[in-house]
């Protein structure tokens, strides 16, 4: 039977590596979640977008004759710091011994979906992983909703920087009111679709949520404008919200939202998809929905129930990788560490990692919509997505890693003894390092954790 520090990694984290034993039990691999948290390279709205935004809303009123070069020098500035993030979300996964932790910044970031759009949009994407997501890994779910739901990038992603009040103050201006982040909050964040909420509900929503806004002159956070907001009380899910200056009834309805029975279920199943199988069994989503019940959604709490859930084995090899699950994954096996990864030059980073999870079908930062990055296995196991996966392997991984390890040292390293027989047998008898390797890479046994 495979051990359990093998199967845990392999199944809910970025698989195995030479360089690094994974936790020997469920309470280890989830205390191991803290090294996950922000660290040095963390991305800041108030640092790292602000002044140059500022600075580009200086040269677009600026009639000085060579402002288009000054416009075009700041671009490449803001350029440069947002593709950093994708080398840091990388090379952190690939260096997490637990992997767990990454596996759920990778989870929760898709689960509240925001995309890159423009350049300054890279940074606050960035930003919103390291102010709203890695700080509340730990914590409960209703604090990462409200961090991930009031975050400039969610703000300007859903369109809330457009939400006027129809009898606000500003009411007038005539833009009304945006509906997007309402029902994100309720369809794909909380409750989830289908479960009992109706239109006027997300209506109702929308009218609360306006007034919070981000505007990139002031001091990076998203804030509430006054005039924007519609006054009044407000019915959500049958409880009514009154507008008072003394409470902040954004937080209450998102509490409140968080708590719901059907959130409950909603997040039990999307953590069963993502980890366990696309059609998980019933028994381990009940599990999870009462642990979130139970504990008022403190999230190690269900990350205890998930790491030690005997679905990982029943299930063993039920989930196909996504493109940047694989490339970590064989990034490990290879025996590279956080710092190969952060050493690499700029060119061959975006061409040969980035480029290969292009052509596998994930575009860094560009997920199809609010919902996110699809968990179903048709969705990456298509013809151009799989001949993707086996042109990485042969021919781009040899050119990140020219001393390629041995095949069978590499099968040992990244799946343990979770490699099946038919494997065993056909790496031996290729031809070359470099083939043993793509059979391994190409192989159900490596592609399904």
């Amino acid at each position: 039977m495979l051990a359990y520090p093998e199967l845990a990694a392999i199944r809910l984290g970025y698989g195995l590596s030479p360089l690094s034993s994974p936790p020997a039990d469920p309470e280890a691999l989830v205390a191991a979640i803290r090294t996950a948290g922000p660290d040095g390279d963390a991305f800041s709205v108030a640092r790292d977008h602000l002044p140059h935004r500022s600075r580009f809303s200086d040269l677009n009123r600026s009639t000085a004759p060579d402002k288009d070069a000054q416009v075009q020098a700041l671009r490449d500035i803001v350029r440069d710091i947002g593709a950093r993030a994708p080398r840091i979300r990388m090379a952190r996964a690939v260096g997490d011994a637990g992997g767990f932790g990454e596996r759920l910044v990778q989870f929760w970031a898709d689960h509240f979906t925001v995309t890159d759009g423009s350049v300054f949009d890279v940074v606050t994407a960035a930003a919103f992983v390291d102010e709203a997501i890695r700080p509340h890994l730990m914590g409960r779910f209703a604090d990462l909703m409200v961090a991930a739901e009031t975050h400039p990038r969610m703000i300007t992603y859903l369109d809330q920087v457009t939400s006027i009040g129809p009898n606000s103050p500003a009411g007038k201006t005539g833009r009304g009111v945006n509906e997007n982040l309402a029902r994100e909050m309720i369809e794909l964040h909380s409750l989830g679709a289908g479960s009992g909420y109706g239109q006027r509900d997300v209506r109702q929503l929308a009218l609360l949520l306006t007034g919070l806004t981000f505007r990139p002159n002031r001091d990076g956070a998203s804030f509430y404008n006054w005039n924007w907001a519609e006054p009044g009380s407000f019915e959500v899910l049958g409880k009514t919200y009154r507008r008072d200056r003394r409470k902040d009834e954004i937080r209450e309805v998102i509490e409140d939202l968080a708590a719901h029975d059907a959130t409950a279920r909603h997040i039990a199943r999307k953590l069963a998809v993502h980890f366990v199988s696309d059609d998980p069994p019933d028994s381990l989503v009940q599990r999870l929905a009462q642990a979130f019940r139970d504990s008022r959604g403190d999230l190690p709490t269900l990350y205890l129930v998930l790491a030690e859930a005997p679905e990982l084995r029943d299930c063993f090899r039920q989930k196909l990788r996504q493109p940047f699950d694989y490339v970590v994954a064989a990034l490990r096996g290879c025996g590279f560490a956080q710092a190969d990864i952060m050493a690499l030059e700029e060119r061959a980073f975006r061409n040969l990692l980035l480029g290969g999870m292009f052509v596998m079908g994930q575009k860094w930062g560009s997920p199809r919509g609010p919902d996110g990055w699809p968990e179903d296995a048709s969705a990456w196991a298509t013809a151009q997505g799989l001949a993707g996966r086996i042109d990485w392997a042969m021919r781009m991984l040899p050119k990140l890693r020219p001393d390629l390890p041995d095949p069978r040292a590499f099968m040992q390293a990244a799946l343990g003894d979770s490699a099946s027989d038919a494997l065993r047998w056909a790496v031996p008898k290729a031809e070359s390092p470099a083939e043993g390797l793509a059979v391994i890479l190409a192989s159900p046994d490596f592609n399904r954790r």
